[in-house]
């Protein structure tokens, strides 16, 4: 059994749900990348592999995270090639993915799945859309990320687990494919697996909301997007973002705009 979660949180918490279930016991595979954000377009071959790189570090290069393209930390093609291998040698090996309400993990979904076609019957989703688990104060509450659920919680989400369908493999992959040939660059979750696109500035009013008349260093404004914001990113994103909008003369910058710690941000006083 392997098992494929999309962010790096998810793995701790799967690791402790399989020490306590032993029929869960399998490899942890992470697929790092965010497909809610950047170009998609051949996103299957080599050059709109590529593309995507470039862009990921355009928006990376010199921020908080520069050295993720550098140590060439994602690598999702390898991932996929790794399942496709062990699915290969073992013909009773198969593949979970589980997947939270949240666009980051459907698009990450949709990104995984479309490469698996040929192994239908072996490749389980457990989307856990719209369900209640109980928290550490033993009240329910509906998790947006995998990381929320208790691990002993993931020994009852397991019975959800189904293979995906084959009007499954031919419905959302084609569905994804029309997301990755309309060529926007932020995708948002709409209720259930429908994905909404929008155009590359979809933040930019958020951002600028938090951006006073007083200097604040761009990590604070950051986190209170993050935090006060019903759709939010990675702050990566928005760090980029936020440069950007500081080419705008109605702002003014002290310090070097490289970290999210290294400058501070206020409105020009003669705006």
């Amino acid at each position: 059994m392997m098992h494929v979660v999309f962010n790096e949180p998810d793995i701790d918490v799967m690791s402790k749900a399989i020490a306590l279930d032993d029929s869960l016991f399998g490899e942890i595979i992470i697929i790092r990348d965010d497909y809610a954000v950047g170009p998609l377009n051949d996103i299957y071959t080599a050059e709109g592999s590529a593309n995507r790189l470039d862009w990921w570090h355009a928006v990376l290069l010199g921020g908080d995270y520069n050295n993720l393209i550098a140590e060439g930390k994602v690598n999702d093609g390898l991932a996929v090639e790794t399942i496709k291998e062990k699915l290969d040698e073992d013909k009773n090996e198969v593949l979970w993915i589980w997947a939270a309400q949240n666009k980051h993990d459907v698009c990450g979904y949709y990104w995984l799945m479309s490469q698996l076609q040929a192994y239908q019957g072996r490749v389980y989703i457990l989307y856990l859309n719209n369900l209640p688990f109980i928290n550490e104060k033993g009240n329910i509450f509906y998790p947006n990320w995998l990381s929320q659920i208790l691990p002993r919680e993931f020994i009852k989400a397991k019975k959800l687990a189904r293979t995906i369908s084959s009007s499954e493999f031919e419905v959302d992959a084609d569905e994804w494919n029309k997301i990755c040939t309309e060529a926007k660059l932020i995708r948002l979750l709409e209720g259930g697996k429908k994905l909404i696109q929008k155009e590359i500035d979809f933040y930019d009013a958020g951002l600028i909301q938090y951006i006073t008349h007083e200097y604040q260093k761009a990590h604070k404004i950051i986190n209170q997007f993050l935090s006060k914001n019903k759709e939010t990113t990675g702050d990566a994103f928005l760090l980029w973002r936020l440069k950007y909008i500081l080419q705008d003369e109605s702002y003014e910058v002290l310090g070097e705009q490289k970290s999210m710690k290294d400058f501070e941000i206020r409105k020009n006083s003669a705006a």
